[in-house]
């Protein structure tokens, strides 16, 4: 029986992550059809494109999926998509910005109040929270690509504006009109990042407890399983010793 169950138990596990993985997936696909829609079908010569397929590589997405994102923008087909954001506050009083690309902006408002408010939190109108972000171009690369000082000499010759060094890996902070040529000069220098996209980063962050962090990643949770949601900026800090008792 123990083993039966042990295996029932990988098999759960291994269906949550197969969905949560084709999630990710869907969501890299629409941002990768959208980009070359709204620009050039040639990362070359459109930055967010590129950046769109370097983070679906990263995450070990099939090239054939790739490439059918690709073609439904070169042929016109599917959903028209468009860019919509949202803002409130969640538990602890932590300032969120979700950004979603949807065909529907009714469903998808609808739906994003609706984890606000079931998460403890409460949805604002447009800029009722974006004074507490800075709007950026964010560039990240893994720790393995060089020391601090190798990554910060690149960053300044780059013309970025700031680095933020861990064991995590760099991020790499620039004006976001900046934010193509910046990573064109780092390219050359430290090869294809993990990502490059414009963001938002806190000018302020709230520590959170234990119980209110718990809630917090809750709703982040619901958040991140809606199709239309692509990202959450959030100005919340959390030590490392209450996120180890929260699983990481």
């Amino acid at each position: 029986m123990a083993g039966h169950s042990k295996f029932k138990n990988i098999m759960f596990r291994k269906g949550a992550q197969d969905k949560k993985r084709s999630k990710l997936f869907t969501k890299l696909a629409k941002e990768i059809t959208v980009s070359a829609k709204m620009g050039m079908p040639d990362p070359e010569h459109n930055p967010r494109l590129r950046a769109a397929m370097a983070a679906a590589r990263q995450q070990s997405m099939p090239k054939d999926n790739i490439q059918r994102a690709m073609d439904k923008a070169i042929g016109g087909d599917g959903e028209n998509y468009e860019e919509a954001r949202y803002e409130g506050y969640g538990p602890g009083n932590v300032a969120l910005i979700v950004e979603a690309l949807t065909d529907n902006r009714n469903r998808t408002a609808g739906s994003v109040r609706t984890a606000f408010n079931k998460g403890g939190g409460a949805m604002g109108e447009t800029n009722s929270v974006a004074f507490n972000f800075d709007r950026v171009g964010q560039i990240k690369y893994p720790a393995d690509t060089g020391d601090e000082d190798k990554v910060l000499e690149a960053a300044i010759e780059a013309g970025a504006d700031d680095v933020e060094s861990s064991d995590d890996g760099h991020d790499i902070f620039c004006n976001p009109d900046d934010l193509n040529t910046v990573q064109k000069v780092l390219e050359n220098v430290l090869g294809e990042p993990e990502s490059a996209r414009l963001d938002w980063r806190p000018l302020n962050t709230v520590e959170l407890d234990k119980a209110t962090a718990e809630k917090l990643f809750n709703l982040l949770d619901v958040l991140d399983d809606d199709d239309d949601v692509q990202r959450v900026a959030g100005n919340f800090e959390i030590d490392d010793a209450t996120l180890a008792e929260l699983g990481g």
